[in-house]
């Protein structure tokens, strides 16, 4: 079997892959994993647990309750709220461990188990494999020691989660949001309530679509991953821009007032520059993946703020920023860490900061992202390859040697082997989208030469 833990927690089909028997049990064994590493010494034990609005939330947060009390952990439930309030709300609580239930932008049949630390951190790799051992010792029958009477666990509902979470966002904000018209799109996700809320407090007038969860509809045709529907509402109501969430909102993507979409580059380069404005910005640097695109680091280098890139994924932006003390990174897909007031990405302080800066400067939202010019960017998968040799192939090598003397200084070549599959992505940007096109095409047919 392979490692039940992706980059993101646990995730699969509910009730096929993610059963309620999986959830109990890596909740107990999260417990004793925990209680070993001593995180419990000296005191009751405390969890807090939240979940998107996804139907199978409904039985798998039972269950995870079920399985953390039935191993002697004191459970607050949060009821429905983004998975940064869950992780915030763990810190806040000084809760030893906090359980979110979402499968983020994943279509509604999925769902997904993600574990916070103390402080609201996501659990360390080793951490991770100790909960999937034990998890699998007691799933193929090895006993374990359960607490009776005034030692189980007890279970009670936090409803002032809400109202903290939403304290929290408007205490970051440097200034209110008042004569401004946004438009949000929350992805029938977990953020349904508390983003208009938060929006309209800090002063903006606010459209909401996508806001009306049901438990079948998130991400549906709407939020961060379709942004169709918002850019025509946002068009059609002459809002100064809109907001997307994903279904856990932990995402910000946002459409500027004509209908373009701006991306989390171009959203990390606006607040970079309004962070370093307030002295926030640490060291002058910005943390972001190597899927960045090239405009947004020659941007950077204009403003002389560093780009500090790691690894595909959040986890590793938030590793980087943790290991050197820096207060911004982010993904181009929209997950952006501001870290001074996350634990991880937060789509609803990033819209209401991005929002605060264009009340501040009283320049729209396009003029503030036109900071970066996004470089023509073309992605190639190429499948059925040997993709363990893409650093060791020659042959390989000279092809990307040639492709980068002739993109010069404006483009740029990635090979990346998938993490999943058995394929080599080639990603090509250059000025000209007709360049990176033609690029993209002769290094996808060198790595099928080279590798297949």
């Amino acid at each position: 079997m392979g490692r039940l833990f992706g980059t993101d927690g646990v995730r699969g089909v509910a009730n096929a892959d993610l059963t309620a028997e999986m959830a109990l049990g890596l909740s107990v064994a999260a417990a004793h994993v925990l209680a070993e590493a001593g995180t419990f010494e000296g005191h009751r034990p405390k969890a807090v647990v939240g979940r998107d609005p996804r139907a199978s939330g409904e039985f798998l947060e039972a269950a995870v309750v079920a399985g953390l009390a039935s191993a002697g952990v004191d459970v607050l439930t949060v009821g429905v709220l983004p998975t940064p309030a869950v992780a915030y709300l763990t810190g806040a609580l000084g809760a030893d461990l906090g359980v979110m239930l979402s499968a983020s932008h994943n279509a509604m049949p999925d769902n997904g188990i993600k574990f916070f630390a103390r402080g609201g951190h996501k659990l360390a790799d080793e951490l991770e494999d100790r909960i999937e051992g034990v998890y699998e010792s007691h799933r193929h029958g090895e006993p374990w020691q359960r607490p009776t009477g005034a030692g189980v666990g007890r279970v009670r509902p936090y409803d002032e989660g809400f109202e903290q979470y939403v304290g929290h966002l408007l205490s970051v904000l440097p200034n209110r949001l008042d004569g401004l018209k946004i438009v949000l799109d929350e992805a029938h996700g977990a953020a349904a309530g508390v983003s208009p809320e938060a929006f309209t407090r800090a002063g903006a007038q606010i459209v909401t679509i996508g806001a009306e969860p049901d438990g079948l509809n998130i991400n549906d045709g709407c939020g961060s991953t379709h942004l169709g529907r918002l850019k025509a509402a946002v068009v059609e109501h002459g809002a100064d821009f809109g907001i997307a969430h994903d279904g856990d909102a932990d995402r910000c993507l946002a459409v500027d007032h004509t209908g373009e979409e701006i991306d989390g580059d171009q959203i990390l380069s606006v607040l970079a520059l309004a962070m370093r404005e307030r002295s926030e910005l640490r060291s002058d640097t910005v943390v972001a993946t190597v899927m960045s695109n090239l405009g947004f680091k020659l941007a950077m280098e204009r403003a002389g703020i560093r780009l500090v890139q790691t690894a595909v994924g959040d986890r590793y932006v938030l590793e980087e920023m943790k290991q050197h003390g820096f207060a911004l990174g982010g993904e181009q897909s929209g997950h952006v860490i501001i870290l001074d007031h996350a634990t991880t990405g937060d789509g609803t302080l990033t819209g209401l900061l991005l929002a605060a800066r264009v009340a501040e400067t009283g320049r729209t939202l396009r003029e503030l992202a036109s900071v970066m010019e996004r470089l023509p960017q073309v992605l190639i998968n190429v499948p059925d390859v040997d993709k363990s040799r893409v650093k060791t192939s020659a042959d390989l090598a000279a092809a990307v040697a040639d492709a980068e003397r002739e993109l010069g200084e404006t483009g740029r070549v990635l090979l990346r082997p998938s993490g999943t599959e058995p394929l080599v992505r080639v990603m090509v940007e250059a000025a000209d989208i007709d360049q990176a096109r033609s690029v993209a095409g002769r290094l996808a047919d060198a790595v099928k030469s080279a590798l297949g």
